[in-house]
């Protein structure tokens, strides 16, 4: 099957309309909606409710696993909050794939910290905007605990604006520190993401799913192919990098924070449209 991006849009829509009436939700993550991929969100989206409320409505979009930020899991949590945290998201059938984005820089007590937080979480990606001198201590740090870095690229202004200044960042040091790709933030930046992630080919940790109304510094955010997202391109290119199965492939919206639900229903039923269009 091979669609057209307006062809796909068109369908995609429709779907996505259908599945984002009010009270319509998926229970539980089901592998058939995302083949070959585990999808999930990051929790920055429903940054306007509380952890708790973050969590279950997760589980009810179906979401595979949440990518925490520190305003709902802190980086200083005890042992005892790390594994409430664990209970509570096993209770929806989900796990912790990633957390960030952190800062890291050339003080290796403080990155410690992070990465024994994310040790006893059983995070396996840390999401990054680290510093030039944070690399000597990263690439111990990666090796001790086998963890990855998915370096964070934020846009226009950014040290990590394009997908070069991601790589040869990371093409020297340890095979595990690599790239969470923003792909709307590439969009930001005139940048294809689609491209993006074939160029950074076995260094892609970790995926925030997210498009933008233009290409440029000033836009907004908008739900998934109806900006400058291609999103079949996306999981065709994913497949053919070898996305690691434990990967961070994270929906990201950020509009409406108070009310995300249904855009964010939409967003998954396109993607899942897409992913399913990617596999045949």
């Amino acid at each position: 099957m091979n669609l057209s991006r307006r062809s796909f849009l068109a369908t995609g829509c429709a779907a996505a309309a259908a599945c984002a009436l009010p009270g319509r939700a998926w229970a539980k993550y089901d592998q058939s909606r995302f083949p070959g991929f585990k999808v999930g969100l990051q929790s920055y989206s429903l940054r306007g409710f509380d952890v708790d409320k973050a969590i279950q409505t997760a589980g009810e979009l179906g979401a595979a696993h949440l990518e925490f930020y520190s305003g709902h899991f802190p980086l200083d949590a005890s042992d005892e909050q790390i594994a409430t945290m664990k209970q509570k998201m096993a209770d929806q059938g989900m796990v912790i794939l990633g957390h960030g984005v952190n800062g890291f820089s050339k003080n290796h007590a403080a990155n410690e910290k992070v990465f024994k937080f994310a040790k006893a979480a059983g995070i396996k990606n840390i999401s990054a905007d680290p510093s030039p001198d944070s690399f000597e201590s990263l690439d111990k740090l990666v090796d001790k605990y086998d963890i990855r870095i998915a370096i964070h690229n934020h846009g226009p202004s950014h040290r990590y604006n394009t997908a070069l200044d991601v790589l040869n960042a990371v093409k020297d040091h340890d095979p595990r520190i690599g790239a969470c790709a923003d792909l709307g933030h590439f969009i930001r930046s005139g940048e294809d993401p689609v491209e993006v992630i074939r160029l950074l080919k076995g260094r892609v940790f970790g995926i925030h799913l997210k498009d933008f109304a233009e290409q440029k510094d000033k836009t907004h955010g908008v739900i998934l192919g109806k900006g400058h997202l291609d999103v079949v391109g996306v999981f065709r290119a994913l497949r053919q990098v070898d996305f690691p199965a434990d990967g961070c492939l994270s929906l990201e919206y950020e509009e409406n924070p108070q009310d995300p639900v249904a855009d964010i229903q939409e967003c998954l039923a396109i993607a899942s449209e897409a992913c399913k269009t990617a596999a045949s």
